[in-house]
């Protein structure tokens, strides 16, 4: 492509940033980085009733949570809403708009005429064509004097060619007649002030690009490439709501899933490689383009997502996945590990984050290496602890008191033990994972007592030997 791509991401702060949000913008930031590029922010903050700081602030620590980031400023609609007005200004003297005095009254009055007689309630103003002469001095709407025969056709990446007849559209108000903007006006002023070259948003917006459009040909503007993506539904196929769970890109964060799962996962949903499930932000960057999205909606599966979560879990560099983990906690709202405890997990992640999906997962892997004695046992783990067993964690431990502490040794300590008494090395096992973690389902016996030391072991054997 020789012109330079600039994608833009536009939420609305009056609310979590919903996954589906989420997974608009990273569309965007994969096709700008993929492309070398221009990825911008926006806030469409034009709503005061409804926008809050703390919505905006959510939305910027959702995006840092997952790891896109944006070119230049963050831009704020509503701080440009002078600049809207005076593109509506300029279309009313080029002929493209005109000054509608209707009020509420008698436009909410004609719609009910009309659907009392069956008609359109498309609002046709009787000031369209009227006589300047004729204009009352009182307050007006700019509207946009939009084309009332044809079509107008929007060639979108996604959803193909899209045709919208023009009789259809009404002549959408640009500014109000208490002066301020539209949202309609606002998105196409700024999308052509910060030189948007492909609109990717939910095809929710579909009619929007018809009616949008016309402003930029009204303006005798470069229209942008529209590619118009399915919603997420939920795994029962509607629309994703908050009976399927988590929807608010914060939730996922506090459920351990990490970032770079949630990207490669997000980037599936809607978009595909070949048979590619698994990849690198940088293949998807290179790979991504829009002809890859389909046209259907695309459904959520969690069972997928912490496949491609625990795939990714075991490439994370030790040092960032502690990082990663510190930031699960506090979104999780759970207490943060301590100094002791943050340097006994790092020397844990090797034996602890294969096969773990989600951070929770892998803390739980690594509780034998976080806890401190006494050990405290689940119902589960404490059942392997009949007295028989607690008989044999003492007769072992005086064994290993004088083992070197190496893995085949350790090993050929507990095998001697349990061929003496007839059992299985696995009969053994029950018991020492209650002793040494207080659960039933831990890493490797051996493993543990490789990190957790001749000392550490032997106290804690001890505190549940008979």
């Amino acid at each position: 492509m020789s012109q330079k791509i600039v994608t833009r991401f536009a939420p609305s702060p009056t609310g979590y940033l919903h996954i589906g949000g989420a997974r608009t913008a990273l569309f965007n930031w994969l096709f700008a980085r993929g492309h070398g590029g221009t990825f911008l922010l926006r806030i469409e903050d034009t709503d005061r009733a409804r926008s809050t700081p703390a919505a905006t602030a959510a939305i910027l620590k959702g995006l840092d949570w997952l790891g896109l980031d944006y070119d230049g400023e963050v831009v704020s609609q509503f701080d440009r809403a002078p600049r809207h007005a005076e593109v509506a200004r300029e279309m009313l003297a080029r002929g493209a708009a005109y000054k509608c005095f209707a009020t509420q009254e008698e436009i909410e009055a004609f719609r009910e005429a009309a659907r009392a007689e069956g008609r359109s309630t498309l609002f046709q103003s009787p000031w369209r064509d009227a006589d300047p002469a004729t204009h009352p001095d009182a307050p007006y709407a700019i509207r946009l004097k939009a084309p009332r025969e044809g079509a107008t056709v929007i060639a979108d990446k996604v959803q193909g060619e899209v045709t919208v007849r023009n009789d259809q559209l009404d002549d959408m108000v640009c500014l109000r007649s208490d002066g301020t903007p539209t949202y309609m006006l606002a998105v196409v002023v700024d999308d052509h002030d910060m030189g948007v070259t492909h609109i990717i948003r939910g095809d929710d917006h579909l009619i929007n690009a018809a009616r949008q459009m016309q402003v930029y040909h009204a303006m005798g503007w470069e229209v942008p490439v529209f590619a118009h993506i399915p919603l997420i539904h939920g795994p029962d196929g509607k629309k994703l709501s908050k009976r399927h769970g988590a929807v608010g890109l914060e939730e996922y964060q506090a459920m351990g899933y990490p970032a770079a799962g949630m990207r490669n996962y997000l980037a599936r949903l809607g978009w595909s490689h070949g048979d590619d499930e698994v990849f690198t932000d940088a293949q998807a960057q290179e790979w991504f383009e829009l002809e890859g999205i389909g046209r259907a909606p695309s459904r959520l599966d969690f069972k997928k997502l912490e496949n491609v979560c625990g795939h990714h879990m075991g490439q994370i560099a030790d040092d960032d996945l502690i990082a990663q983990i510190s930031g699960y906690l506090e979104a999780a709202k759970l207490p943060a590990l301590t100094g002791t405890q943050l340097a006994a997990l790092h020397k844990a992640l090797p034996v602890v984050k294969s096969g773990a999906k989600t951070f929770g997962q892998l803390l739980e892997k690594a509780r034998f290496a976080l806890i401190c004695r006494p050990v405290e046992i689940d119902a589960k783990a404490m059942a392997a602890l009949d007295p028989v067993s607690r008989g044999i964690l003492k007769e072992l431990t005086p064994q290993l008191q004088n083992a070197s502490w190496v893995r085949e040794e350790l090993e050929s300590v507990v095998a001697r033990v349990a061929e003496a008494h007839g059992l299985g090395l696995g009969k053994i096992a029950a018991p020492l994972r209650a002793a040494l973690a207080g659960r039933a389902a831990t890493p490797s016996v051996f493993d543990m007592m490789e990190l957790l030391g001749r000392e550490e072991v032997l106290a804690r054997l001890s505190d549940q030997a008979a």
